[in-house]
């Protein structure tokens, strides 16, 4: 990759995925009925990317993505990609407000592993087009997020029975991540953002443990040694949250310190509807003050996402991109009420560790959210403009 002197976040960022054209939709539709072959698709794709990213560059973007056009979900198709994973359907999609998805999940088949995994080659393709003015990023599911897939209530069986220890599943999803970004490192990727709905699915009463928790009875039915030293869910968020966090942190325990590995944490975004609602109050200590992340993108776009008081669990000098600019619609927030809520966020976390950025993607799904491609610009175009505002050069 270039040399380049921006390091992210950027005071005026982006989650990620974009909404796909039209022709892309078209494209993936006619793969899909077998009347294009996967050479075809991927010219196709790589189109749509090129165009994306002239236009990324063309609003002053600091930040290229390949919009996850290649991907059907912002986190299964990475899921897939993990040797000893598998595309499996479910009797039920994820229950979002009013909507259900589609019912595809990843289950295990084997041992896992994170070598040769093909978002290596879909990161390779932004190379060309960084400068020094831009940093090339990747997006892909934190390993919390295929932790808690793996124990949606018909994936438990197959998990428990690859995996009788628990620990060992633990380890094997930390070195497969390992490997992950050893590959991506050496591509060439210095910004890595790890994706992670499961904080924001915690802090809704309603999810705590959903599909997760897993009895001391059930671990020892699968298990011909019954130690003690055994990982054991419980129904305590606080067991949880510890579990997560170990997860998360052993995966990018000894990353190359030029890599900057950031999260985003959202209550779920599928054609412009939500999942959760909560504060990050019973998870700010473990999330802010202990995952071992330089910077946070976290929604806060509405109510559900509670007041900023949580903020004040950021620990060292990580920094806080404040996703106040939604995604799901596509009119136009007020740009005074904005800046305002960066002013009381300022309370929390000093305002030169702050940044600012859409709440989440605009097309988490290759759905995408219920806007326009005009209103998506227009949503990064207001990001820009009051950044430039509040934290003028």
């Amino acid at each position: 990759m270039k040399n380049n002197h921006y390091i992210p976040p950027f005071r005026a960022d982006v989650v990620g995925s974009y909404l796909r054209p039209d022709y892309l939709h078209a494209a993936r539709s006619q793969f899909t009925c077998g009347e294009i072959d996967q050479a075809a698709l991927t010219r196709v794709e790589d189109r749509a990317i090129s165009e994306l990213i002239s236009k990324q560059k063309s609003l002053g973007l600091h930040v290229i993505t390949d919009g996850e056009f290649r991907r059907s979900w912002w986190h299964l198709d990475f899921m897939w990609g993990l040797h000893g994973v598998e595309k499996a359907e479910l009797k039920q999609g994820y229950i979002f407000d009013g909507i259900e998805t589609r019912p595809e999940t990843a289950r295990l088949t084997g041992k896992i592993s994170g070598k040769n995994h093909p978002f290596i080659e879909h990161f390779k393709f932004l190379l060309p087009y960084a400068d020094s003015n831009t940093v090339p990023r990747l997006t892909i599911p934190a390993p919390a997020q295929f932790f808690k897939e793996l124990y949606r209530p018909e994936n438990k069986q197959a998990t428990a029975d690859i995996y009788p220890q628990q620990d060992e599943l633990i380890a094997d999803i930390i070195k497969a991540y390992k490997e992950f970004i050893d590959d991506l490192y050496k591509a060439g990727c210095r910004n890595l953002q790890l994706d992670d709905c499961t904080w924001g699915m915690m802090v809704d009463a309603r999810y705590n443990n959903a599909g997760v928790a897993i009895s001391s009875q059930e671990q020892n039915n699968h298990c011909d040694c019954h130690s003690s030293s055994h990982t054991v869910i419980s129904d305590d968020i606080n067991a949880l949250t510890e579990l997560l966090l170990r997860v998360n942190n052993g995966a990018i325990e000894g990353s190359p310190q030029d890599l900057v590995i950031t999260t985003h944490v959202c209550r779920g975004n599928y054609r412009s509807t939500w999942a959760a609602s909560g504060g990050y109050a019973p998870v700010a200590d473990a999330l802010f003050g202990r995952e071992n992340v330089s910077a946070y993108y976290l929604e806060f776009d509405t109510e559900r996402a509670g007041d900023f008081s949580p903020l004040a669990a950021v620990s060292g000098n990580k920094q806080v991109v404040l996703g106040l600019i939604s995604s799901k619609f596509g009119q136009l927030e007020d740009k005074a009420s904005v800046i305002g809520r960066i002013r009381e966020a300022a309370q929390y976390v000093p305002l030169e560790r702050l940044c600012l950025s859409t709440q989440c993607g605009f097309a988490s799904t290759e759905e995408g959210n219920a806007l326009t491609e005009e209103q998506q610009w227009a949503k990064i175009e207001l990001v820009k403009q009051i950044a430039a505002e509040v934290w003028k050069p």
